[in-house]
């Protein structure tokens, strides 16, 4: 190599490099002897520490030293040379007094326990870092702080060294003392949680009941639900002062919880998060799910907490309530108008205990006002009218009563002149014999029209209905089409039963109703039309042609001899027009070729018959009894009277009731009377004049078929008639029957309500009494006794 001066002598330069070099290398080389012990650099050495992190308060002081919280784990990170190779067992911490005495010694004399060496783990490739966990043990009640040390040895069997420089020291300090003890500090914490939840579930709540609500519960809730609206409806309607107290209270409560918990878990993240948890969980779901189902109930029984925290917060939330009151108004309380109360009652219907009859009730009285009469009436050409010129006859009057309309409207010249109304109740003492002109009937009673117009509201048409006026308005309009003069134009009928129909949704069907809807013209699917035509004479309509003088001698027979046609039960106006309707007096020709033809029997053994037979001209075979007894009898015999009065056995409940209503006018005399029962049959002959008292002394047990021979309401004969010669006879069925009591009863009380169930007790007890008697005993009987009568006077 060149010199590297121009002067001196050679090799000068060279020796004094080399001593530059000597002096360079030996501190280094003494200092690494201290750190390693034996100085070799093939062993494992460490050359530094520094903090990593922990799970309590831990840093650098400002002299650069690591302190770290008693009770606490820290991670240490080490660097060095092969630190793969050391154990946490050539590792440990001894205590100094202070950093001072630090230099004066390397020697570790004691090893502490305070500081627990766990593992050295996440050593780098290079082996040059490794983290090393140490577990901190709590100081003594007298120590507030402790200063450690680094020890290191190379070997298990090596000493101890201490290092001596600020980065292998540790300040192990006192944990900050809490404000309250370990238990009173989760105590309060779960009182906060529970604080929120009941703040945020009040909120919820509390504010979610309306006042007009709370009164609706206290008027028609249950015994509880109202004791609970008393309770919460005078703090619910300060609304702005309730709802910034709960939310001023939960507010606090949420901050208070989450600072405990930062004290409690030490950790500010930890503390954050676990608040959050907790409040989102306990405070707002859970309690939100609660109240919104059962706000009144924990409204009420936490009252006095809300009262509480009301007048806590007064000085806060009740200036802030007077600025809201003042700025926003009051609190707009729940209405609901006639559409939203209807939807209301349709949407909640699978909630609500109402059925749909109700529902559509409520429904049809929330829309009578915003219906018109133009709605709901009968169109003028569907009505039941009648001409002013009628003659009250007994066809106009059978039409009028078959109509079963008790209100008629009367018409002059076209339908849409109505002049006049004829109620049903005014033709009582109108005999339709006297060809009454209705407009005699019109004229006494002059009954007001009432006319209303078709836009007339229902709620207004049935405020005038109520008045008593009348029950029934016509419906007109101003007509101005067209050229000329605008007019009333006749629209139609509406009456009281149809709002009421409308209000009720649901069409009123009487006994006498033809259409289920006078708008879609439905007919009623079956209905008993009454025949009046039962009570008509018919002077020319008889097809079998008899004497006046033998159709009186009946009349006078039937109405004096046979107790089912005595005057007490029918009248002989009503008997004569029954004895003169067409096919009551019948005629049977008899065929000599076959005798006992069918047609020729009148009644024939057990088979049913629901008619009565009243012999006028010929004889008959009578065969009864047991042994098949036969014998004749002639003119005024008469048979199946028991067939008038067999019927159904009547409910207890109908007893007294017109037909028409389940009974007839005979079963209910029958039945009023129990004492004085009808004879269920009898036959007798003008020439027996002792059959009366044959009648009376039959004995009432001669025969098994006393009460047997009406099987299901239909009289059963156990005898057989039949035809002797050409046969002039009266044929009564059970129908005519008991259309004519019916008549009778009418005629004799122009009152008798036609379709009301009465009681009548009136003339019961006058009624003659009519023995029950066996019909075959009975003809058994006169049998006998025309046998021992002598002359040509008892020949049948």
């Amino acid at each position: 190599m060149a010199p590297a001066g121009g002067g001196g002598r050679p090799g000068g330069g060279l020796a004094r490099g080399r001593l530059h070099l000597v002096a360079l290398v030996l501190p280094v080389l003494l200092w690494a002897r201290g750190a390693w012990g034996q100085g070799d650099p093939q062993r494992s050495a460490i050359l530094g520490m520094r903090l990593a992190s922990c799970n309590k308060s831990c840093g650098m002081n400002p002299d650069g030293i690591i302190f770290v919280s008693e009770g606490s784990t820290v991670n240490l990170r080490l660097y060095g040379h092969r630190l793969g190779s050391i154990s946490s067992n050539l590792i440990s911490f001894t205590e100094v007094d202070n950093s001072e005495a630090l230099h004066n010694s390397t020697h570790c004399p004691e090893l502490t326990k305070d500081l627990v060496v766990q593992q050295l783990v996440n050593v780098s490739r290079g082996n040059t870092s490794g983290m090393l966990v140490v577990l901190t043990k709590f100081l003594r009640r007298s120590e507030n702080m402790k200063l450690y040390a680094l020890c290191t040895r190379a070997g298990v069997d090596g000493p101890w060294q201490r290092w001596t420089d600020k980065d292998s020291l540790l300040f192990m300090v006192e944990e900050e003392g809490r404000f309250l003890p370990l238990w009173l500090h989760i105590l309060l914490v779960l009182v906060l949680l529970v604080l929120s939840g009941i703040f945020s579930g009040l909120n919820l709540g509390l504010m979610a009941l309306d006042p007009m609500e709370l009164r609706i519960v206290q008027n028609c809730g249950t015994e509880k639900e109202r004791r609970y609206a008393r309770k919460i409806e005078p703090i619910r309607r300060k609304g702005n002062y309730l709802l910034c107290s709960l939310l001023l209270g939960n507010v606090l409560v949420n901050t208070s919880l989450t600072i405990l918990l930062d004290n409690l878990i030490g950790s500010g993240l930890m503390a954050v998060a676990s608040s959050t948890i907790g409040i989102v969980i306990f405070g707002e779901i859970v309690p939100q799910a609660l109240c919104s189902r059962h706000g009144l109930a924990v409204g009420a029984n936490t009252i006095i907490l809300t009262k509480f925290f009301m007048l806590l917060t007064f000085p806060i939330s009740f200036p802030i309530s007077k600025l809201l009151d003042f700025f926003l108004g009051q609190e707009i309380r729940t209405v609901y108008n006639r559409e939203k109360l209807m939807e209301m009652l349709k949407v909640t219907e699978p909630y609500n205990d109402l059925v749909k009859e109700e529902l559509n009730m409520i429904q049809g009285a929330l829309e009578l006002r915003t219906k018109t009469v133009e709605d709901i009436m009968t169109q003028l050409h569907d009505c039941f009218m009648i001409r002013s010129d009628a003659i009250l006859d007994f066809n106009t009057m059978s039409e009028i009563m078959e109509s079963g309309y008790t209100r008629i409207p009367v018409f002059e010249d076209e339908q849409s002149n109505i002049v006049d109304i004829l109620y049903v109740k005014d033709l009582a003492f109108v005999d339709p014999d006297d060809c009454t002109p209705l407009k005699t009937i019109t004229r006494f009673y002059n009954h007001p029209v009432h006319f209303v117009f078709h836009d007339t509201k229902l709620d207004a048409m049935l405020e005038e209905f109520k008045k008593g006026k009348s029950h029934l308005a016509i419906v007109q309009k101003v007509n101005n089409e067209g050229e000329g003069d605008p007019f009333y134009e006749v629209l139609g009928l509406v009456t009281l039963e149809d709002v009421i129909e409308e209000i009720i949704k649901s069409e009123i069907l009487d006994e006498s109703d033809m259409y289920t809807d006078n708008r879609s013209r439905k007919r009623v699917s079956e209905k008993n039309k009454r025949d009046f035509s039962a009570f008509k004479d018919a002077d020319n309509e008889l097809k079998v042609k008899i004497s006046p003088q033998l159709l009186l001698a009946a009349h006078r027979f039937l109405s004096t001899e046979v107790p089912q046609f005595s005057p007490s039960l029918i009248s002989e106006k009503i008997l004569l027009r029954l004895l003169k309707y067409p096919d009551v007096i019948q005629e049977l020709k008899f065929d000599e070729h076959n005798k006992y033809y069918v047609r020729h029997y009148l009644y024939t053994r057990n088979k049913p018959a629901d008619y009565f037979i009243l012999i006028l001209q010929g004889k008959v075979e009578v065969e009864a009894g047991k042994e098949n007894m036969k014998f004749e009898t002639g003119a005024f015999s008469y048979y199946g009277t028991m067939a008038l009065s067999s019927g159904p056995p009547v409910p207890s409940t109908q007893v007294g009731c017109l037909p028409g209503k389940g009974n007839s006018l005979l079963s209910r005399l029958s039945d009023r009377s129990p004492s004085h029962p009808m004879p269920l049959s009898r036959s007798a002959s003008l020439s027996y004049p002792d059959r009366t008292d044959l009648s009376s002394t039959a004995p009432l047990t001669g025969s098994s078929n006393q009460f047997g021979s009406s099987v299901l309401g239909q009289y059963v004969s156990d005898f057989s008639v039949r035809a002797l010669m050409d046969l002039q006879y009266i044929k009564i069925t059970r129908q005519q029957y008991q259309n004519g009591l019916l008549a009778s009863r009418m005629d004799n009380s122009p009152h008798f309500p036609l379709d009301g169930c009465t009681i009548c007790t009136e003339n019961l007890v006058d009624k003659p009494e009519l023995p029950v008697v066996d019909e075959t005993t009975t003809l058994l009987n006169e049998r006998n006794a025309t046998l021992h009568k002598a002359g040509p006077e008892s020949t049948i």
